[in-house]
């Protein structure tokens, strides 16, 4: 596809594609814990992990549709964890320590070679966001290079269901044979744009084997810095 005039739309994952989301979660999680301790401290003196396993359990099991609202969904469990530890302004508390996440979940610290990388790709291409997660690509301040973001919530449908690819498409008013999906997932990215006929790109950063009989990727790259020269 090196030249090809063809691609005008790439897509792009964005967790562990743009920034290495493990540590972002982790000090997301400490900062809502920091909010609890100071304003429902009995949260995490009488819950732990598995507690809060069970209470996301029992949602899910009410709420099915939560499992793409993964931000509707963590403020339910939040909720039920403070009434079963016998707080009143469950509401209140709850919507706290999740903007106290929310915060912490923005602060985030790109690879070297995404907005760069983003820039250049953008003076050619339409590009856009398709996420699993709750980042907000204005919130960061990336809508600067995305001409739109399709979030699991926005679609009512996770990666890799290709509702999520299809609505791409639509909203960029182009064929499968015009866009490409970027992302480091194999299932949820590669197999999920692959069912609609995108061509697709795996960011195989630690060099992975591929472990997927039934699909492969279009290509795969090391690093973002390769895109480019694939594309352009």
């Amino acid at each position: 596809m090196s030249g090809n005039a063809s691609i005008r739309l790439i897509t792009f994952d964005l967790d562990d594609t743009l920034w290495p989301v493990a540590p972002v979660i982790v000090r997301a999680e400490h900062r809502m814990r920091d909010f609890l301790d100071q304003h429902a401290p009995e949260v995490y003196r009488r819950l732990d992990r598995d507690d809060f396993a069970r209470i996301r359990e029992a949602v899910l099991e009410k709420q099915p549709a939560l499992l793409h609202d993964i931000s509707t969904l963590r403020r339910d469990v939040l909720k039920e964890a403070l009434r079963t530890c016998g707080y009143a302004d469950v509401d209140a508390l709850a919507a706290g320590a999740f903007a106290a996440f929310l915060d912490a979940r923005h602060d985030i610290e790109y690879f070297e070679d995404a907005l760069d990388t983003l820039e250049l790709l953008s003076r050619r291409f339409t590009l856009a966001a398709l996420s699993n997660g709750n980042a907000d690509v204005a919130r960061l301040g990336l809508d600067r290079f995305f001409a739109f973001h399709l979030s699991a919530e926005r679609v009512g449908r996770r990666k890799p269901h290709p509702e999520m690819f299809e609505r791409a498409l639509q909203e960029a008013g182009i064929g499968a044979d015009a866009a490409v999906h970027v992302g480091d997932h194999a299932d949820d990215d590669i197999r999920g744009a692959n069912q609609v006929g995108m061509a697709t790109v795996w960011v195989n950063r630690s060099g992975t084997p591929w472990d997927l009989e039934d699909v492969t990727p279009t290509w795969e790259i090391r690093t973002l810095k390769e895109l480019p020269a694939l594309l352009v």
